[in-house]
């Protein structure tokens, strides 16, 4: 990538905000709506690799396969635990 370049997350942001404007909703309703489409693809990109990652492991690589699963369990339940105790 080029140094000057627009990291692709912000040209998405961009256009989506330019079309909800478009479409005659306030720059502000668009740049919110369109933060939230884009962190939502985000986490669903996260979800497939994660998902992705723990199938190929199952499939290749069985040994380990119970042990990277118990990172990730481990992980949502310590997220959860700090997102309750803020």
């Amino acid at each position: 990538m080029e140094g000057n370049s627009t990291p692709v997350p912000q040209q998405a942001l961009a256009a989506l905000v330019d079309t909800f404007v478009k479409q005659g909703h306030p720059p502000q309703y668009a740049q919110a709506i369109a933060t939230s489409i884009i962190f939502q693809t985000d986490l669903d990109l996260r979800n497939a690799q994660i998902a992705r990652l723990l199938s190929w492991l199952k499939e290749e690589h069985n040994d380990i396969y119970a042990s990277a699963l118990d990172i990730v369990e481990k992980t949502c339940t310590e997220f959860e635990r700090r997102v309750k105790d803020g």
